[in-house]
């Protein structure tokens, strides 16, 4: 086989691979790469220089200033002025809509946006409809934002960088700008005006009881003297009785203990708070030999302050794919799992075997401090109705200006962004905006890795002569088309591609067939790179395609199919708007 049919091989299985989600993208990519380097088709020297490429490095910095702006409360300030905008509909949507615009150009798209979903849930609330209208279009509205600066999203490094590679200029800060905050102003009115009555009204995100039905699985066992409990650990339920449950407290001589872990003892007439489903209690019962005793409310005299909170599971998550039982969380953390809802359903199956996913919104019980610090560990967002806690002063306007110098040393060509942008994160970690922990918590690793393998496999698609090769065939359509329709069937292609994979996946893949069908056509790249840049950041169809859709899967109660409802005249208005803007300011 010659390597071209080795690296169109192996793209293919990473394409089946990246659609029917079997791996993580992340070790896609990786297997992606070594296979191809096994097969010497990417040189030895080269397999890990993706990892040192300008564009990873900027992508992971912009993660940690991210954390530094939401820990100078920027945004919170942003959503307190949100929630402060009274009972007008339209004008809370269009609040809403171009706050994450503005908000996803200058940092994490997905970051501003998980911000903003508990303002949503709160404005759904207050005028009585479905947190499903109001979620979706705010996703939608961080994918239009990252269209407006260099920054905005990864695709846009990493079009900058194989512009740098082909001989021309890198893209500056705002030269993203001219098409991408015409794309996002036109496109988020539509969100505003159109695009939320045409999503489906769904349960979304009910309030906790009507969600988790507390009532029907939180329940009081009084333990017998002659119970095998008594005198035994937590743990030994697990060894007398097959029931899965979760034992949330504990209630001795009228006061209740700390929340338990599986080595406390237990003792005859000790009260148990248990999670058990109902249909497990009288097995339960009968087995451990316990008295049902229900709700009193004099075992809760003296508890300490035990919450229960709703949190969603975020991208960055540590929880994805593990199940509550290998975590551990318990012991680890100090907090019990109650229940999980998925798609605005609550998960039926035995907690301890559910595997979690992105926009799982789970219930969790523990100490208050406890729960503000595991969820951030655990990489959940929480989601309890509470006000929004602002930034102290001095730390918003700190975080600012930290930001604002690195963007002005980039525009100025002062600095390259990545060097700027590092700058920016390590004065935010001096100044302690930004602590260690957070820094490295704060990066997406998933997708640094998937961009440090993707890189080099890009460059074996160009490299091998597949980019050409694909070039060719779209030559061969392009030759009869008048070069703005090539910029259609660009934006086409590359936002299909991103509504099945990953969009960074997408743009490594879709850039080399860019700059070689430019080349075929005798034409300046930039339109098509352009054209790319777009649409492999307009991914509206699918809850896959960026991670933004895919986080308010969960809260708003979507089902697969309901993303093209407004997706779809979306992408229609972006195609036009793309073809019809980038000749007007990147001529061929």
């Amino acid at each position: 086989m010659t390597e071209q049919t080795i690296v169109f091989i192996v793209i293919f299985i990473a394409l089946v691979l990246f659609v029917t989600e079997k791996l993580r993208y992340d070790v896609i990519a990786l297997l992606a790469l070594l296979c191809l380097s096994i097969f010497n088709i990417i040189p030895t020297d080269r397999v890990f220089a993706g990892f040192g490429h300008p564009a990873v490095i900027t992508v992971a910095a912009i993660l940690v200033v991210s954390k530094g702006l939401m820990n100078g409360g920027v945004v919170d300030f942003i959503a307190r002025w949100i929630s402060n905008l009274g009972n007008r509909l339209y004008l809370q949507i269009a609040a809403l809509i171009f706050v994450v615009i503005v908000a996803s150009g200058f940092m994490n798209n997905v970051g501003a946006l998980a911000l903003l979903i508990p303002v949503a849930i709160r404005m759904a609330r207050r005028n009585n409809i479905s947190p499903s209208i109001l979620l979706m279009p705010l996703a939608f509205g961080s994918l239009l934002g990252g269209l407006t600066t260099l920054i905005g999203t990864p695709p846009n490094l990493i079009i900058a960088s194989y512009r740098a590679d082909s001989g021309a200029n890198a893209f500056g800060m705002f030269d993203f700008t001219p098409v991408g905050l015409s794309i996002a102003i036109v496109g988020g009115l539509f969100l505003v005006f159109v695009g939320w009555r045409l999503v489906p009204d769904r349960q979304g995100k009910k309030s906790r009881n009507e969600l988790f039905h507390i009532e029907d699985y939180i329940t009081e066992f009084r333990i017998k003297a002659e119970s095998p409990l008594a005198g035994n650990l937590v743990s030994a339920i697990k060894d007398i009785t097959e029931v899965d449950v979760v034992v949330i407290g504990i209630v001795r001589n009228e006061e209740q203990l700390p929340p338990p872990s599986r080595y406390d003892r237990l003792f005859a007439d000790d009260v148990l708070i248990i999670e058990a489903e109902p249909d497990d209690i009288k097995e339960l019962v009968e087995t451990a030999q316990l008295d049902l005793v229900g709700s009193d409310e004099r075992h809760l005299e003296g508890a300490k302050s035990i919450e229960v909170m709703e949190a969603i599971v975020a991208h960055n998550s540590t929880l994805q794919g593990k199940t509550a039982k290998s975590l551990n969380l318990r012991w680890r953390y100090g907090i019990n799992l109650l229940a999980v809802a998925r798609r605005g359903k609550r998960v039926d199956e035995r907690l301890s075997k559910v595997r979690f996913q992105v926009g799982d919104i789970l219930l969790l019980q523990g100490d208050e401090d406890q729960l503000r610090v595991a969820l951030p560990q655990l990489g959940c967002l929480p989601l309890p109705e509470r006000e929004i806690q602002l930034g102290k002063p001095r730390r918003l306007v700190l975080s600012l200006f930290i930001f604002g110098a690195a963007l002005s040393i980039t525009a100025l060509g002062l600095l390259p962004i990545a060097i700027a942008m590092l700058c920016a994160v390590m004065a935010m970690i001096l100044i302690k905006m930004v602590s260690l922990q957070e820094a490295y918590n704060s990066i997406d690793w998933p997708i640094i890795v998937l961009l440090g393998a993707m890189l080099p496999v890009g460059e074996a698609l160009e490299t091998s002569g597949g980019a050409e090769q694909i070039a060719s065939f779209l030559l061969q359509i392009g030759q009869s088309l008048p070069p703005t329709l090539t910029i259609t069937v660009t934006v086409m292609g590359a936002m299909l591609i991103s509504n099945i994979i990953n969009n960074t996946a997408a743009t490594v893949l879709m850039a080399p067939i860019a700059l070689q069908l430019a080349q075929g056509l005798e034409v300046s790249a930039d339109p098509l790179l352009m054209a790319v840049a777009v649409g492999t950041s307009c991914a509206f169809l699918t809850p896959i395609g960026h991670q933004s859709n895919t986080l308010v899967m969960g809260p708003g109660g979507y089902e697969f199919g309901d993303y093209w409802h407004p997706g779809l005249p979306l992408s229609m208005l972006v195609i036009i708007l793309t073809t019809v803007l980038i000749p007007l300011f990147w001529t061929f």
